[in-house]
């Protein structure tokens, strides 16, 4: 049975259960848990991350913690009853986690490593906390060490600040805001400006010296000295090292390490230096040998310094080496460093063993514990610290140091009857009063442990030797008096076993009789002379003795005899508890001396500070003893001395001896009856303040007052304790009148800045520090209504000295801080005269952020929820008194300009927040009755009207994003529940108030716009929080944007007809809140929409306004990331089911469908553009929604700027052309005018026509990028018509060079045939503007399938690719799913005049294949009926599907939507005559090729006439006679006798084009190659019996073959004769203007006289093989499947790939082969499978390119071959060079000219070397077959769908369908019936035989978009003849049209005119 829990409430699950029992709940180790229930080992419960989903789980699975219960019962909540500290890391580990593994996907590896390492050392810290063992100190540190991580941490991921007291979080609910705000400032001071440190401490440790020739032991002595005052600074670090350089005692860190402390910030500078003196200790001379002497002597060594400033820019830690140099003369050597620092180079040099220093040098900064905490290893393991000499800046009351500096200076010694000067060594000991010598008090340095004496370094032959060796001499109080230091001389001898002679002594006493210590300075002690063996082991001998030449002067001793030797030393004492001043110790002694008082109570001003704090105590006794004793006579210079001690004090080098005089007010004083005099003194003084000119005396008095005070309490308080309280009225009465001169005092008004004014600055300064001691006599209340007066009588004029105003408000701020204001009752005495100041400073706008912090300050005491009296009556005189100059201080400080320095800045933003929270915490603390209060308050509605507009706008500001840093979400939230709470009470008041008669539009504006961006700020946006912060936030203040969103709602409902005055202006608001992804919050404002449209219904009979604004707003708002699917749903249902009883019905769900509809693609675009690189999905989305904004909604600002988007998109992914395109749609909205247009986008101000050119010269530019040149012509035309209407002869003369230039380019330069690709996109998963539509894309260059395939794969990585080409079913259409049919489509061009015209070359055609297509195809055979085995092409039929095109391509995009499907069948007849008709085109191009010498290589002709003949011998051709010309087929189809008739021609004019082919073959076969052409010459008479043919002539009329520059084929009536080889010779012609980089091979064709020509050309070159540089093809492979499978259905694999599938049996002859319906394919047409090798070499030898093809819209020249690359061999030299030829281009029209047709022109060809190929075996190759899936160029070719590339007699079994039907289609006389398939539904487009070369839009009705004008060229009246086509006419038309020909004249071009708009 289920128990409730009563204890085990809350618990950690410490192993993770999966939750696999019945109603188990899945829980991950360290979730926490809630427990409900308990039932036999189980719990019942949930996880605190998901507290909806509730289970069970093991009880032993989870860990149980102590927590408390809050609301037992339904709602309870679990509280753990653990360290907030633990709380708070657990939570914020938790959130870093998910965020930590979200870096290493994002790959931020550096931040990834340093949080892992934070989190673990946090979770040390946690481990610490948790077990407890920790001391209260520890636990301290360890948590500041947590929370200084989790800030860290937090700042690191973006995370919020986290407001703390005491290391704990705090309760915003807890604090009052002013407090939090505090916090946080406090916290985000300490994140952003570390306190700079005011002590740094030097770290130095001694590696080695490095030096050649060492061999004794060294001293090496550190200090610190200042260059600018040529001192030391510090004391010495003294170390030794051994003979090897090298610390003597390694293992004692101590020894070589030392911590240079408490260095102040002053020091840290450029002149203060790191002295290194180096002692050798060893023989006198360093040369001398070993055995000269056995005495050691100190000895200079060398010299280094360095400047502290080097370690100020990195504290490197890197070892340093210091340069050793040594004086040149020793006299010198006490200031070798200062030579040194000063660069004398003259008296120092390096030492002669070149030595080096290494050191380690670092700086540490900050307070010296600190130091030790962070550094502990460095203390543990040993340093020695170094002090600085004497005190430090700062003297700590408790430090005791006696410590006494002596510094050897010099000795002046005379030679002592010696040659030579002396050798002399100074030996120090220090005797005690007993004579005996003190061990141990002389101390070398900080590394070294004193010693009992010192000997000095050796000057060789010096008897005025300088030393200045420095020595600290601790010698403890009681061993200082009586004490002596004693100076013993010698003389060190190199000889006679290097003696030390004694030869004098000097001594000093270190304290005289007196009591004084020997004073600090320079002494110049006597030497007095003895003798070597004297023993100086009696001091008493010589003590007597004088000891200084200054004390032997002064006394004038006569009777001692002067001596001409002298000692000089300095001494400098650095005590605590010894003096040296006399006048101290006088006044110490006044009952010794009391005729000495006056005298001594004067010199205490001129005593230094230090002495005086040093005894402290001891003066202050003194000083009230003499005040006890005879007050009358000193009251007044005790009262002055005491005055000078207390403004000691005040000095921050002795502030921290307040705490002792604290201790002496407490504990030592005992002046019980001082309190009279001290009031009395202090009277005569303020009364007398007015009077006195000069103040500088009261000043002093002044500043004492909070010690004066605090003496007379403690006074008043011994003498009431030693009387029983006697004398107390009199006592009050003196206070009083005090106080009554002191307010007197305040009240005196000067005007400037007199010395009145000051005084009373004075005071106020230290007053308030009075009231803690009136406290301890008076009661609360009294002291309150004393301070209350005082601070009432301070002037009020604001006029007065600025200065004292700022004093004044401090003085109010320390009130307000003070012990006394803590008290309610005093409170509320003292509130309304701190109130009154502060209104006063706040009116005149001064020292607002001292008027900031008094306000801050008031608040912290107004506790949160405090319902006590005295808090809601202060609430009341608060809001009365300051909150409309509260609201317009804020208004003024925000609407100043900010200050431009950064510390003005922070300030300002400093002062802004604390008056801001100040308001907060007021408006949080106002209850009903306040408000209720505020709001009666005021008189008149303007009054209300104006409090509203300024409280609304000061909320707006206060919700601005730059009010508080962006971490303080605690802030802001907080502030936001005070907003909504204050919003809430005053909407009552507008309702109330501002409706009806009364509506005020202004003031609900304010009211709707701060309620709008209240919902919208980022801080309420809850989706974008963690769900740990989410929670947090829902459970304290809910979601505030729900509660607005009710607020709003109802407000709106109240206004009733005046709602028509906020419509359309609120609509984009409120739009802009529902696209809040908060689904109530959606709900409840959604419908306002429905009654804006029902309000403007009934105003205007129609909602445009509402329609425009919503279009408007929508698109920026989505554009910003608003706005989602459900969004669009949720907006379309609403607004339906509201309307569906209105009357304007059907107009209102029009506006909410077009609405939506724009959703959809705003959407899509959206979402397109988080993609990062520029795709088809983002182009083609932009696209979609720049037409819907033209065509649906008419918004032409929008369109123009999605134009401009698409623009952009374009140029990043270099789609220069669809750029140039795109860019065409703006420039046909403007015209040829001078209007006047705006800034807009990046245009700038200007006319329409200067607009409008540079629109035109950025297209021209781009077209030229995109080799769009013939574009760019027209557009240059119809910009220079423009500047020759201006006669702006200079832009008109570069536009015409510029024009120039495009046709240039057209001639010279190369182009690639782009490939066009048929897209599906099927399923429910694309994107509205994809879902269920086919589109045809312009491919890359160089693009082939494959790749394109792969491209939209990658694009739509989602999507499944189709396998088959067929229409795909309903189910496909609605799956849940994205699916991709690609298969590639043949483009049909419009433009065939062009193309048919004869010479114009391959360049300009090109154009004109690929460029302006409305119209691909896509060929897929089959077969009808029964299939014959032996004949398949019996039954073979091909299906031929149109696509046609909303727009036409190139365009404004790669890819447009399919618009029509149009579906044909093909008879196998007709599909027979069209692969013939293909064939016999590309036989008759390649040799002429061959002929013009347009190919390299002779391979391609080879390779054809191999296909088509080897095919024919092995029964290709004879399988169509076999199927065509029996009985049986022409009884059957007596429709077909003409078609026939046609395909017999064919077959017999192939044979005779085959044996002109074998003729020119055989002049330009290589040697290599004759038995493969002598194979074909017999195959070719084996092809020719099959087919019955013996001789051509026999047949010329029957079989008319035409070629049409001369090759063998003949019209039907024209003679024989003209196969004599007697024609004319092919000149090959080259324009002027071209170049020889024409890479196109020219189609025309051979000529008529085709032995005689042969002749001619290989006559003259000295041999065919140069000629045509014929080498044997690489590859027969790679040469005879150059050509690909269908552009409709495969890729580039190789061709034999492609029809490898097909061969059941690779053995078996190809025409056998040659067909499979797709059923029977092994493989899909869409991915074909690579071929085998062998499958690839049986290939070889099939007729490739037997294609079917034929066009009635074209000649046979125009059936060109294509020369686009192969689609896989990619090596091959053909491929190289078309990768050159990249374009995707059309080329302008060209100039109509009547060409005759006797005219030489038309049988030449423009002839130009082609670039070399990648490799000399691999030549440029004319490509010499169609290839299909190249995209054919001409749109001549059209292959079949699903299968190309098997070749047979010279027929493709699969019939690959053409692009021209037949040969007459044009031709009025032609005599084949035109199959019904190919009839054009479009004679608007045949009606131009020139149509323009491209269209964006055309001007038809069958076309939505229209045709741009500045490319449309008007057909002239009277268009040029055509030559006539030999392949299409008839005999007698041929004649007609010869004969019409030349009757026109040839008219001059017209000039091109370009419509305008």
């Amino acid at each position: 049975m289920w128990i409730p829990t009563e204890h085990e409430k809350y618990g950690v699950v410490i192993a993770s259960f999966r939750g696999t029992v019945p109603h188990g709940l899945s829980l991950e180790i360290g979730d926490t848990v809630q427990i409900l229930e308990k039932c036999d080992g189980w719990y019942r419960g949930f996880a605190l991350k998901n507290p909806n989903i509730k289970g069970i789980f093991p009880s032993n699975y989870i860990h149980l913690k102590n927590a408390c219960v809050k609301n037992k019962g339904q709602f309870e909540m679990v509280i753990p009853t653990e360290d907030s500290v633990i709380t708070e890391m657990t939570s914020t580990l938790r959130d870093w986690g998910t965020m930590w593994k979200q870096l290493y996907v994002r790959n931020e590896g550096d931040l990834f490593h340093r949080l892992w390492h934070i989190m673990n050392e946090i979770l040390d810290l946690r481990r610490q906390v948790l077990v407890g063992h920790l001391t209260h100190d520890r636990m301290k540190d360890v948590k500041r060490h947590i929370t200084a991580r989790l800030d860290w941490g937090n700042e690191q991921l973006g995370l919020d600040l986290v407001p703390r007291k005491e290391y704990a979080m705090v309760d915003p609910d807890e604090i009052s805001i002013t407090e939090l705000y505090r916090l946080m400032e406090h916290r985000h001071r300490k994140k952003d400006t570390p306190i700079p440190a005011s002590s740094h401490h030097l770290f130095v440790q001694m590696k080695s010296l490095m030096c050649s020739n060492l061999g004794e032991e060294l001293e090496v002595i550190f200090s610190l000295f200042d260059s600018k005052e040529n001192r030391p600074i510090s004391e010495r670090f003294f170390l030794r090292l051994n003979r090897n350089g090298l610390p003597k005692c390694p293992e004692k860190p101590e020894r070589h390490c030392s911590l240079f402390v408490d260095l102040s910030s002053s020091e840290l500078r450029k002149d203060i230096y790191i002295t290194v003196h180096i002692i050798r200790i060893g023989r006198m001379g360093a040369g001398e040998k070993k055995n000269a002497c056995n005495v050691q002597y100190r000895r200079p060594f060398g010299c280094a310094v360095l400047s502290i400033a080097d370690l100020l820019a990195g504290d490197s830690k890197d070892d340093l080496i210091l340069k050793v140099y040594m004086c040149n003369t020793e006299s010198d050597w006490y200031q070798i460093h200062e030579n040194i620092i000063k660069k004398l180079n003259v008296r120092y040099n390096l030492t002669g063993s070149n030595a080096g220093l290494a050191v380690s040098l670092q700086l540490f900064h900050g307070d010296i514990e600190q130091i030790r905490r962070d550094y502990t290893s460095m203390f543990t393991h040993g340093v020695s610290i170094t002090r600085k000499l004497g005190f430090s800046n700062i003297i700590m009351p408790g430090e005791m140091r006696n410590d006494l500096y002596i510094t050897i200076e010099r000795g002046e010694f005379e030679k002592g009857g010696k040659s030579v000067a002396r050798n002399v060594e100074v030996t120090m000991h220090i005797v005690d009063s007993g004579g005996q010598i003190l061990k141990d008090f002389i101390s070398f340095g900080s590394g070294e442990p004193p010693a009992s004496k010192f000997h000095s370094f050796v000057l060789y032959h010096n008897n005025s030797p300088r030393w200045a060796e420095l020595l600290k001499l601790p010698i403890p109080v009681d061993k200082f008096r009586g004490a002596h230091i004693r100076f013993e001389f010698r003389h060190c001898s190199t000889k006679e076993k290097g003696e030390k002679k004694l030869f004098g002594f000097s001594f000093v006493p270190l304290m005289q009789e007196n009591g004084r210590t020997l004073p600090d300075g320079t002494h110049e002690l006597i030497v007095h002379k003895c003798e070597e063996n004297t023993n100086l082991q009696d001091s008493s001998r010589y003590l007597k003795l004088p000891f200084s030449k200054g004390i032997l002067l002064g006394n004038n001793h006569q009777g001692i005899k002067t001596t001409k030797e002298s000692f000089w030393i300095t001494s400098f004492l650095c005590s605590t508890k010894l003096t040296q001043n006399g006048d101290m110790l006088d006044l110490l002694k006044w009952r010794a001396h009391p005729d000495k008082i006056a005298g001594c109570l004067t010199k205490l001003k001129e005593i230094d500070g230090s002495e005086i704090v040093k005894f402290l105590q001891d003066t202050l006794d003194t000083l009230f003893g003499i005040l006890d004793e005879n007050s009358q006579k000193y009251g007044s210079k005790v009262f002055d001395s005491l005055v000078h001690i207390i403004n000691l004090l005040q000095d921050s080098k002795f502030h921290h001896f307040k705490p002792v005089m604290d201790t002496y007010i407490e504990s030592h004083f005992a002046g019980a009856l001082a309190y009279r005099d001290l009031i009395k003194v202090l009277k005569w003084h303020v009364d007398r303040v007015t009077d006195m000119e000069i103040q500088e005396h009261i000043h002093e008095v002044l500043k004492a007052q909070e010690y004066i005070f605090k003496y007379i309490v403690q006074s008043r308080r011994l003498f009431s304790l030693a009387t029983g309280g006697q004398n107390e009225e009199e006592f009050r009465c003196c206070v009083q009148e005090l106080l009554m001169s002191i307010r007197f005092f305040l009240s005196q008004e000067s005007k400037g800045a007199s010395a009145l004014s000051q005084s009373q600055a004075v005071f106020l300064c230290s007053f308030p520090a009075v009231y803690s001691e009136l406290l301890k006599l008076f009661d609360v209340r009294e002291v309150a209504n004393l301070v209350h007066d005082t601070l009432g009588s301070l002037p009020t004029i604001m006029h007065v000295d600025e200065s004292l105003q700022a004093v004044k408000l401090q003085c109010i701020g320390k009130t307000v801080e003070s012990q006394l204001y803590t008290n309610p009752d005093s409170r509320y005495i003292l509130l309304p005269v701190v109130l009154h100041h502060l209104h006063m400073h706040l009116q005149e706008q001064k020292d607002l952020t001292m008027c900031a912090r008094i306000l801050s300050n008031i608040f912290c005491f107004i506790k949160k929820n405090s319902s006590e009296k005295s808090v809601l009556e202060e609430i009341d005189v608060i809001v009365n008194s300051l909150l409309d100059i509260l609201l317009r201080t804020i208004l003024e400080i925000t609407s100043r300009p900010q200050p431009s320095g950064s510390a003005m800045r922070l300030q300002f933003q400093d002062v802004t927040g604390e008056f801001v929270s100040c308001l907060l915490s007021l408006l949080r603390q106002m209850t009903d009755r306040h408000y209720q209060q505020l709001l009666d308050r005021f008189n008149t509605k303007d009054e209300l009207r104006d409090f509203l507009l300024q409280i609304f706008t000061v909320f707006r500001i206060l919700i601005r994003p730059e009010m508080f840093p962006k971490d303080w979400t605690v802030m802001r939230l907080v502030a936001n529940n005070v907003i909504i709470t204050t919003v809430l009470y005053l909407s009552d008041a507008l309702r109330k108030n501002f409706l009806n008669e009364n509506f005020d539009y202004k003031i609900w504006d304010s009211y709707f716009y701060l309620a709008v961006i209240f919902i919208n700020q980022l801080c309420l946006q809850l989706e974008m929080f963690t769900p740990s912060k989410k929670k947090k936030v829902l459970e304290k203040y809910g979601d505030m944007r729900v509660t607005m969103g009710c607020e709003i709602f109802s407000m709106w409902q109240n206004l009733g007809e005046h709602k028509l005055h906020f419509i359309p202006a609120l609509i984009g608001p409120f739009l802009e809140v529902t696209l809040i992804p908060q689904p109530d919050l959606r709900n409840v404002m959604i419908p306002i929409f429905h009654d804006m449209m029902d309000w403007e219904q009934r105003r205007s009979g129609n909602f445009k306004q509402v329609e425009a604004k919503l279009i408007d707003k929508l698109d920026s708002l989505m554009s910003e990331g608003k706005g989602d699917e459900t969004y669009r749903e949720l907006f379309n249902s609403i607004l339906l089911k509201k309307i569906e009883r209105e009357t304007w019905r059907e107009s209102g769900v029009s506006l909410i469908a077009t609405v939506t509809r724009l959703m959809e693609r705003l959407l899509d675009y959206r979402d397109c553009m988080k993609i990062g690189e520029v795709d088809g999905k983002k182009i083609g989305c932009t696209v979609s929604l720049l037409n819907f904004y033209k065509t649906e909604l008419n918004k032409e600002e929008m369109y123009i700027r999605y134009i401009h988007k698409l623009y952009d998109l374009h140029l990043k992914a270099q789609n220069f052309t669809e750029a140039a395109y795109t860019l065409l749609l703006y420039d046909e909205l403007l015209e040829w005018s001078d209007r006047p247009l705006r800034e807009f986008l990046n245009y700038p101000m200007q006319t329409e026509w200067q607009r409008k050119e540079y629109l035109h010269l950025t297209i021209i530019q781009n077209f030229d990028r995109g080799k769009c040149w013939e574009n760019g012509i027209i557009l240059c035309r119809k910009i220079a018509e423009q500047y020759e209407s201006y006669y702006d002869y200079r832009n008109l003369s570069k536009m015409r060079m510029m024009e120039a230039s495009l046709y240039d380019k057209i001639m010279d330069q190369q182009r690639l045939e782009p490939e066009f690709f048929r897209v599906g996109f099927y399923g429910k998963k694309f994107p509205f503007f994809l879902r269920n539509k086919e589109f045809v894309c312009r491919g890359h260059d160089y693009e082939r399938l494959e790749a394109f395939q792969q491209r939209m794969l990658n694009e739509f990585p989602h999507a499944i690719a189709m396998q088959h080409a067929n229409q795909p079913d309903e189910t496909i259409f609605q799956a849940e799913a994205q699916y991709l049919q690609i298969y590639a489509v043949t483009p049909i061009p419009e433009s065939q005049e062009v193309l048919q015209r004869e010479g114009i070359p391959d360049n300009i055609k090109s154009f004109y294949k690929v460029n302006h297509i409305w119209r691909f195809r896509y060929d897929r055979p089959f077969h009808k009926g029964t299939k014959d085995k032996e004949n398949e092409f019996k039954s073979l039929w091909v299906e031929r599907t149109t696509l046609i095109l909303v727009q036409s391509l190139p365009g404004i995009s790669r890819w447009f939507e399919v618009e029509k499907r149009e579906v044909v069948e093909m008879s196998p007849l007709e599909n027979a005559i069209e692969v013939l008709e293909n064939k016999n085109q590309q036989l008759r191009t390649l040799i002429s090729q061959c002929q013009t010498r347009q190919m390299q290589n002779i391979n391609p002709l080879t390779m054809c006439l191999n296909g088509v003949i080897d095919a024919a011998v092995n029964g290709g051709v004879a399988r169509y006679q076999e199927a065509f010309f029996v009985k049986e087929y022409i009884l059957n189809h007596p429709e077909d006798g003409e078609k026939i008739t046609r395909l017999r021609e064919l077959m017999l004019e192939q044979a005779q084009i085959l044996e002109f082919g074998l003729a020119v073959h055989e002049k330009f076969v290589p040697q290599d190659m004759r038995p493969l052409h002598k194979k074909l010459v017999d195959q070719f008479f084996v092809m020719k019996s099959s087919l019955g043919i013996q001789e051509f002539s026999a047949c010329v009329q029957a079989s008319p073959v035409h070629f049409p520059n001369g090759s063998p084929r003949v019209c039907r009536n024209s003679a024989p004769a003209s196969m004599s080889p007697d024609g004319a010779r092919v000149i090959p012609r080259r324009s002027p203007l071209s170049y020889p980089a024409v890479n196109r091979y020219s189609s025309s064709s051979l000529s008529s006289q085709a032995s005689a020509e042969v002749s001619n050309i290989t006559g003259q070159s000295e041999s065919s093989d140069e000629v045509f540089n014929m080498q044997p093809s690489p590859s027969t492979s790679s040469l005879s499947s150059t050509h690909s499978a269908s552009p409709n259905v495969t890729s580039s694999a190789p061709s034999s790939a492609r029809a490898s599938p097909l061969l059941s049996d690779k053995h078996k002859h190809s025409r056998e082969n040659s067909c499979l319906s797709p059923r029977e394919r092994p493989c899909s047409a869409i991915y074909p499978i690579p071929a085998e090798p062998s499958q690839r070499m049986l290939f070889n030898h099939i007729g490739d390119g037997a294609l079917p093809r034929s066009d009635p819209n074209l000649s046979g020249p125009e059936k060109a071959v294509n020369t686009t690359p192969s689609s896989w061999s990619l090596d091959s030299g053909k491929e190289a060079r078309n990768m050159s030829e990249s374009g995707k281009l059309m080329s302008p029209p060209v100039p109509p000219r009547p060409t005759q047709t006797a005219s030489p022109a038309r049988h030449v060809a423009s002839v130009s070397p082609s670039p070399a190929g990648r490799s000399p075996m691999k030549g440029s190759m004319q490509s010499f077959t169609p290839s299909p899936v190249e995209c054919h160029s001409s749109g001549l070719i059209s292959n079949s769908p699903v299968l190309s590339g098997s070749y047979s007699s010279g027929i493709s079994s699969l019939s690959r369908c053409s692009t021209s039907e037949t040969s007459g289609f044009e031709s009025q006389g032609s005599e084949q019936t035109i199959p019904n398939y190919s009839v054009s539904e479009e004679p608007m487009r045949k009606e131009s035989k020139t149509p323009p070369p491209y269209s964006v839009y055309e001007r038809t009705l069958r076309r939505p978009v229209p045709l741009p004008h500045s490319l449309s060229i008007p057909v002239t009246s009277d268009p040029p003849a055509l030559p006539p086509k030999p392949l299409l006419a008839r005999p007698n038309n041929l004649e007609n049209s010869s004969r019409r020909t030349e009757q026109v004249p040839r008219p001059r071009p017209l000039p091109r005119k370009v419509s305008q708009l």
